[in-house]
């Protein structure tokens, strides 16, 4: 994110939020008279000073869908429940009300700049301050038209803010692998998830098609697009470009890639799994029993979050691997203490469970599926390590939107669908080390039972699973198990090189053209723009 031209200045509270507290508030006897039926089954959490552990009873009847359910919609859903992962998607990907499928616009410099390929020409500018105010003004002008609702909800990313230069340096370290290992024996496959206006794409083919025209030759380029209309001007864009005949635009969420891809691959995800739907998990202080989060929608369309036991596959699933791979506790470290945590419960109006944990198992779902249907590929991805003005929790997202020139952070993510951008950190160590589990895994996922009595245990015990990694996986082997029946160039059954985590500067400095986008006084804003993004490769 730019730090001062395109930060948020303006920190209130969203409205929509501070009417969801009346709820749980002191004021909420006023409004009902009579207390919500207890039910013994339901816990809830309220970080305000009046807080109850039962849920009125007609939240609890309420039909239980998924965002699958509610893709037929055209309108918010009303008198529903769903888990938190399900509501933030379908806040963001609903096809007919969704942020992303009808709201957002992505920014994109205009021709008028001066730069290759109507990009900014990075050497005419005296410092960071003068291209910060020149990047203000043109965002201002870009996000002028006209609206329902809060504004036009305009957001950026650094393919777009430093193209072609940015791409540029994607392909480079895609074409410099591919040319160690597979040139000329196999065709150069790329995927790329979520391709916004299709910048990236565009400038990784032309630079192939002017640096690499052999390479190119051998390109086959698939974009795997969630989005109807973003799918559309991709196809557009890159057709009208010259590169038709080797790009396929594919209209389907990864979430249902069905295709198996037999041949080495290249999978690209730059700036994508921050809008990758997490649940909420909290921790019961006694017990440290694991609760999912769940939202209720009431007939009026306000929302009511409350705890169950944990019964999603998907939560199981990763609360069981996190174990197994003895990832750090997901609580205070006030609250690892036992005596600590008993005498923190026994405070007048402390909450009843743990902060919240916002977990990615839609993340996990994409790592399964890659493993699956991608068996040999290799994962380029980029997204933001942490992000500022973030809502209370462990990993939270940061929840936004555009109101007239200013971005507005909100202080919950339970907000009008459709209007808000939630956009999530990624623990890049956390991520490396699943991703290598999982890719080590060659069989089935265990059996749900297990995961589900596994997931239960306290996060503070010690893992016993006979499921555990084997003693050397944390060794300094550098390299996976080999695939059966796949060999490397020298013809010997050599496993695929570990991912890596780098730094933005690192990956920068090692495959991109830094000269391109040096400012007149050395300042380089490629490089410190984004001091919060990380790369795993």
């Amino acid at each position: 994110m730019l730090r001062s031209a395109l930060s948020c200045t303006n920190h209130r509270r969203c409205p929509r939020q501070t009417r969801l507290n009346v709820y749980f508030s002191s004021t909420a006897l006023i409004a009902n008279d009579k207390p919500p039926p207890k039910h013994n089954d339901k816990i809830n959490y309220n970080p305000d000073i009046s807080f109850s552990t039962t849920v009125d009873s007609k939240h609890l009847t309420y039909p239980m869908l998924s965002s699958r359910d509610l893709e037929s919609h055209r309108k918010p859903p009303t008198r529903v429940r769903m888990l938190v992962r399900d509501f933030i998607e379908d806040s963001l990907y609903n096809p007919h009300y969704g942020y992303f499928s009808k709201r957002a616009t992505i920014f994109t410099a205009p021709p008028q700049c001066g730069g290759v390929e109507g990009g900014f020409d990075f050497n005419k500018y005296k410092d960071s301050a003068e291209f910060e105010v020149d990047i203000a003004k043109r965002y201002k002008e870009f996000g002028n038209g006209e609206e329902d609702g809060p504004g036009r909800q305009l957001w950026h990313t650094p393919t777009e803010l430093f193209k072609p230069w940015y791409g540029q340096a994607m392909a480079q370290c895609l074409v410099s692998e591919y040319l160690l290992k597979y040139f000329p024996y196999e065709d150069f496959k790329i995927y790329e998830l979520g391709a916004g206006n299709g910048t990236l794409a565009l400038n990784i083919l032309d630079f192939l098609k002017t640096q690499y025209p052999e390479v190119y030759d051998r390109t086959q380029y698939t974009i795997i697009e969630i989005s109807e209309k973003l799918a559309r001007a991709q196809r557009h864009r890159l057709h009208q470009r010259g590169h038709g005949q080797v790009v396929d635009v594919v209209n389907r969420s990864v979430f249902r890639w069905e295709r198996k891809e037999h041949a080495p691959c290249y999978v690209v995800a730059a700036e994508v799994v921050d809008n990758f739907a997490h649940d909420v998990v909290r921790y019961d202080l006694k017990t440290l029993e694991a609760y999912q989060g769940v939202v209720a929608v009431d007939e009026v369309g306000e929302f009511v979050p409350f705890y169950t036991k944990i019964s999603d596959p998907l939560i199981v699933s990763y609360l069981a691997l996190r174990r197994r791979l003895s990832l750090p506790a997901p609580l205070p470290r006030f609250l690892r203490s036992p005596s600590l945590r008993r005498l923190y419960a026994s405070l007048p109006f402390a909450p009843n469970l743990s902060p919240p944990d916002y977990i990615p198992t839609r993340l996990l779902s994409l790592l399964k599926i890659l493993r699956t249907h991608f068996p040999r590929h290799r994962l380029l991805l980029s997204d933001f390590s942490s992000l500022p003005d973030a809502v209370p929790g462990l990993n939270a997202p940061v929840v936004q939107t555009r109101v007239g020139a200013t971005m507005i952070p909100c202080g919950s993510i339970f907000v009008q669908q459709g209007w808000f951008d939630i956009m999530f950190p990624t623990d890049f160590a956390a991520l490396r080390e699943m991703y290598e589990f999982l890719l080590s895994q060659a069989g089935p996922d265990t059996d749900e039972q297990d995961e589900l009595s596994y997931a239960r245990v306290s996060p503070l015990a010690s893992s016993t699973s006979p499921l555990s990694l084997g003693a050397d996986y944390f060794s300094s082997r550098a390299r996976r198990s080999p695939l059966d029946g796949v060999t490397s160039a020298s013809g010997l059954p050599v496993g695929e090189r570990k991912s890596s985590v780098f730094s933005h500067a690192e990956f920068l400095e090692t495959y991109a053209d830094l000269g391109q986008t040096r400012l007149a006084n050395g300042e380089n804003p490629m490089v410190g723009f984004y001091e919060n993004v990380k790369v795993l490769f």
